[in-house]
């Protein structure tokens, strides 16, 4: 139990900057463990963005609110995955042979094709927000921050570490089946829990409008997507980093984002 529960503090502190000030002694084992409840940080940091949204649409128009909610979600991790995909384009869009892409995200400088990535992806998942606001601020809001943070752990597990030397992601070198396995429950679990209580709350007519397929699509839709983008990214590379677990995130929750746009 105690090992459970430096293990969940582990991925709040390191995904989230929520304050948390629980101090516990990191290892590589506590990073292994900790991705277990990767998704559960995903579904309350998806919860806190869908409150937001929602109340700030109560405020201002809908531009404003979308916008707002997107400097809210940014603070809510500190823009640690955001600096991850900059990274990740500005060593995998250089067209450098393998080493020097890595050596290119491994500077704290950040290049043209990172900035140019970062604007795009900023500029469309604003618009995603201002059209889920404009459509339906529905419950489904809150997946894409979970199953994105859950195929983060399938690339540490099923890919390769890319680097040499170690960096921050050698710590999650240790992430086997069994952690993919006890974090698919979790994603799973907890996308049940947050569609019944949402149902329930909506009155018998949701729950009989609201079937649950979105859990289904949005996590095939991460597996499909996270393998092509994960695939893509570690051909180039010889595996994947800390920078493409990030990036990977990023993409999957704007590309998540875009299929609630679908649903909704």
């Amino acid at each position: 139990m105690k090992q459970a529960a430096q293990a969940c503090v582990a991925a709040f502190q390191f995904l989230s900057r929520l304050p948390l000030p629980i101090q516990i002694h990191y290892s590589k084992e506590v990073f292994a463990r900790s991705v277990v409840f990767y998704p559960l940080v995903g579904a309350v940091l998806g919860g806190l963005v869908w409150g937001f949204g929602y109340g700030s649409s109560l405020l201002f128009p809908f531009v404003l609110a979308a916008v707002l909610t997107l400097v809210w979600t940014v603070s809510l991790t500190g823009a640690l995955h955001i600096d991850g995909l900059m990274d990740t384009a500005d060593g995998v869009l250089s067209h450098r042979p393998r080493e020097q892409m890595l050596e290119i995200m491994k500077d704290s400088r950040v290049g043209a094709m990172g900035v140019i990535v970062c604007v795009l992806a900023m500029l469309l998942k604003a618009v995603i927000f201002y059209t889920l606001l404009d459509q339906k601020w529905s419950w489904e809001i809150v997946l894409p921050f979970i199953w994105s943070r859950w195929f983060m752990v399938i690339g540490m597990a099923a890919f390769p570490y890319a680097r040499k030397e170690s960096g921050l992601g050698s710590y999650f070198k240790g992430v086997s089946a069994r952690h993919v396995t006890g974090a698919t429950l979790m994603a799973v679990v907890v996308s049940v829990l947050i569609w019944i209580g949402t149902a329930m709350w909506g009155g018998i007519g949701t729950i009989i409008a609201s079937d649950g397929l979105s859990i289904v699509w949005i996590g095939m839709g991460a597996l499909l997507l996270g393998m092509i983008i994960a695939r893509s990214m570690a051909n180039k590379l010889g595996g994947l980093t800390g920078d493409t677990y990030g990036a990977l995130n990023e993409c999957l929750e704007i590309l998540l984002l875009l299929i609630c746009t679908i649903i909704v």
